[in-house]
């Protein structure tokens, strides 16, 4: 897959600087009000009844504030938070260990809980339910089952594909919560904020740029915005204007939709060699050279939520609104 400045997936430089741009608190998270409300209640009757969170659930497309949220939680719950990801859990033993090194009370995180191997998932079930594993010691007609009791602990799983966690596993979460992409407004106000982190002045009309820009995801926004920061810094500026802010974003080819050129590649050419569609994802990934995977996890969530494009049973269609944004006529495509 090509590099792309508006993936919303965590790439290799974001992961240091994101930590030092994360809230603490549920105050100081801008955005998905409706989660955070909710998740205040939730910790608030927890803390009175001191007792442990009940296991969240945090699924929506990535760079929305997941790990985030994670990391709040177990702030505001006043406890450790230890984090790991479901594919680095290959092996039985290694939740174990993991789990048997708990403190009470303790947040654990698992990202991308949806790719836990099917075996290790078990083993899960009783330690979300009723705070234990079972491990078979040895193999053969000499193994034996020995139970281990853990202390009562919060697990918040992360997923952008909960469609594809299992039925028993989802049910043991107490609190589902949907993050959804950020308005514009939102998107302004944390690249404000990132802003006054970096010690880089900004206008609120080129922060308005960026975050209208930013396909709804404050990762993206952030990523935007260092690098029209090193274009200012190069240019001499005291402050990041709107001419700069727009003069970046054109040279990182993202337009005013916030599309980028494999969004342009993605879209033109179902306009330009199946007639608007519908087609089928694998045809699409063919014609544009993408896995079709890809195509469905990485670029449709976004060009699906502003309209560019719609599911059919048939295939993929591009809409109207798609046509009117690249100036095209549909009786032309």
């Amino acid at each position: 897959m090509d590099e792309r400045m508006v993936t919303g997936e965590l790439q290799n430089e974001d992961s240091t600087v994101e930590l030092s741009l994360r809230p603490t608190i549920l105050n100081q998270y801008i955005g998905q009000k409706k989660v955070k409300d909710n998740l205040s209640i939730f910790i608030q009757a927890a803390k009175m009844r001191e007792e442990p969170l009940d296991h969240v659930l945090l699924y929506g497309p990535p760079g929305l504030g997941k790990t985030t949220l994670a990391a709040i939680i177990a702030n505001e719950m006043g406890v450790q938070f230890r984090s790991t990801s479901g594919p680095a859990i290959e092996r039985s033993g290694d939740l174990a260990a993991i789990l048997s090194s708990l403190e009470p009370g303790d947040v654990l995180f698992i990202d991308e809980v949806h790719r836990l191997p099917r075996s290790v998932e078990e083993i899960l079930y009783p330690a979300m339910e009723d705070f234990f594993i079972d491990i078979v010691i040895g193999s053969g007609p000499s193994a034996r089952s020995v139970q281990i009791d853990l202390p009562p602990f919060t697990l918040v799983g992360a997923t952008t594909r909960a469609g594809l966690l299992s039925a028993p596993l989802r049910d043991r979460f107490g609190v589902l919560s949907r993050l959804e992409f950020y308005g514009t407004e939102e998107l302004c106000d944390i690249v404000e904020r990132t802003s006054e982190i970096f010690g880089a002045k900004i206008t609120h009309e080129a922060a308005r740029e960026i975050a209208g820009r930013s396909r709804g995801t404050p990762r993206i926004a952030n990523r935007l915005l260092k690098r029209i920061r090193d274009i200012s810094q190069v240019k001499g500026e005291t402050e990041i204007s709107l001419q700069t802010a727009d003069e970046a974003l054109d040279m990182l080819q993202v337009d005013e939709a916030g599309l980028d050129h494999i969004d342009h590649k993605l879209l033109t050419s179902i306009i330009d060699s199946f007639q608007g569609g519908p087609v089928g994802l694998d045809t699409i990934g063919a014609t544009i050279g993408e896995e079709s995977q890809t195509i469905e996890d990485v670029y449709e969530p976004y060009l699906l939520q502003i309209g560019f494009i719609q599911r059919t049973p048939r295939g993929r269609v591009v809409t109207p609104k798609a046509y009117q944004h690249f100036g095209i006529r549909k009786d032309d495509g």
